[in-house]
């Protein structure tokens, strides 16, 4: 027993170095740099802190970033699950739909970006066909409309993601319990709020998780299309810390970054709690 212990704990050690030497130890470096001035090594205390706090371009970075993760997570969940849902109830064709699905998350973000041009340009493809109704169109990434196409890319590049999880999920559970609970006269509806929704339970605390890490990754797109400053509604916090970054503010990336990591365990801390209660 001790020798299994031993040789498992060896087979992991590779692992936890690489965790503690590129993980634990930069983002302790961070931790110390958000307590000191950018020049120098003097002590600054909780003044980088402050500056983050009361900086303007941060705080509509952050309002952003929380307005879009408010309005892009519920519908993302809630169309992935409707339609994992929907697809597990047939078998005709279901794989070619779950291949289809993942074909946006392949594709490269220098692809997306062409996509985007193309469709949401001034003079791209969803003007010409308004013009074709007689219709007005707009400059979509450089309006209020800007904050829609980012929401709609996300839900777009990670749906069919989420939607093969959540068929991970629901294959595991018993078709008999449907069976019983139909023969108890339990229709569709009361079937997935009593028998789906609480044993998909599991699976959904890492779906939430992974679409809420994912989407911080829109911000590629927004760059790669409208640079350093786009429209204000999708001023989002990746672009505070590239622009801080070109800035060489390392006092003001440190703090924010160790402000925004508190948020992300609070966040997570807090979702833990709630799905250990019972139903």
């Amino acid at each position: 027993m001790v020798k299994r212990k031993k040789a498992g704990f060896l087979f992991v050690l590779p692992g936890l170095l690489g965790v503690f030497v590129f993980y634990v130890i930069p983002f302790g470096d961070v931790v110390r740099r958000s307590f000191v001035q950018a020049v120098g090594s003097g002590f600054a205390g909780m003044k980088n802190y402050h500056q983050v706090l009361s900086n303007q371009a941060f705080c509509l970075a952050a309002g952003n970033t929380l307005r879009f993760v408010l309005v892009c997570l519920p519908l993302l969940l809630g169309l992935s699950l409707g339609i994992a849902v929907l697809l597990q109830g047939q078998e005709k064709g279901k794989n070619f739909l779950k291949s289809a699905y993942l074909v946006p998350l392949a594709i490269p973000a220098a692809s997306v970006v062409l996509l985007w041009n193309i469709v949401f340009d001034q003079s791209g493809m969803l003007n010409g066909i308004l013009s074709f109704f007689h219709l007005k169109g707009k400059d979509w990434m450089n309006s209020g409309a800007a904050f829609g196409v980012l929401v709609f890319s996300y839900i777009w590049k990670n749906l069919g993601y989420d939607v093969i999880l959540w068929m991970a999920g629901l294959h595991g559970i018993s078709e008999s319990i449907y069976e019983a609970a139909k023969v108890d006269g339990a229709g569709a509806w009361k079937c997935f709020f009593y028998i789906t929704l609480p044993n998909i339970r599991p699976v959904a605390f890492t779906i939430i998780i992974l679409s809420f890490l994912n989407s911080f990754k829109v911000f590629r797109e927004a760059y790669l299309v409208v640079g350093n400053y786009p429209q204000e509604k999708i001023y989002l916090l990746q672009h505070v810390f590239n622009n801080w970054f070109l800035e060489l503010s390392v006092d003001k990336m440190a703090a924010g970054s160790v402000l925004l990591c508190i948020v992300l365990v609070v966040f997570v801390f807090l979702l833990q709690r709630s799905w250990d209660k019972e139903v």
